[in-house]
């Protein structure tokens, strides 16, 4: 016994100047004859060639991810960190001079990065600083030291000012971290906009 096709359903011309109903021959016809497929044509090659554009900025952006060294790779999770601390530290005057101000603030390392590259992540080590105190008065390290022993207390002091053991980040710990403070500085400003 055969059973009836099913009657497809009616669609409106996708040409816009005709809009006129009609039966498609198939479920991906859009349109109800060749002259108003041809009427619309630059409409649907300007969104293929976006759509191509938009495809072609992905595989770049991958292989240029692919392409980059460790330093890079480095310089990423240091910025990445840098934003979360002053994100926490938002509503926190300068930790070295201890004014509020609508000038720059950077995350300023206690003990530096480049004498300790150990410390670079921990958070016990950088907290906001205004650009002042971090570039032209060096840190200014003796009001920054008073200030991180009202906030974290004596003994996390010593630890920072102790010997640390090195650590060599590898590129998949350092995407991670990367990851994490960019989700951590997310949260942050979800949480002040709330």
């Amino acid at each position: 016994m055969r059973v009836a096709p099913k009657e497809r359903k009616k669609k409106v011309c996708g040409n816009p100047a005709c809009a006129s109903e009609f039966t498609p021959f198939s479920t991906t016809q859009k349109v109800c004859h060749w002259k108003c497929g041809l009427a619309i044509k630059d409409v649907n090659q300007e969104k293929a060639r976006k759509s191509l554009a938009q495809i072609e900025r992905r595989e770049i952006k991958v292989r240029k991810e692919k392409l980059k060294s460790r330093a890079e790779h480095l310089k990423d999770t240091q910025i990445a960190f840098n934003a979360w601390v002053r994100e926490r530290d938002a509503e926190l005057p300068c930790i070295s001079c201890g004014r509020y101000h609508d000038g720059q603030y950077h995350s300023g390392h206690y003990r530096t990065v480049g004498a300790n590259p150990e410390l670079r992540f921990e958070p016990l080590n950088a907290w906001k600083q205004c650009a002042p105190c971090n570039n032209h008065l060096s840190g200014n390290l003796i009001n920054y030291r008073i200030s991180l022993l009202q906030r974290i207390g004596e003994e996390k002091v010593v630890w920072l000012e102790g010997p640390h053991e090195a650590k060599k980040y590898t590129v998949e710990e350092l995407k991670a971290m990367t990851a994490d403070y960019r989700a951590k500085t997310r949260d942050l400003k979800k949480g002040a906009v709330a």
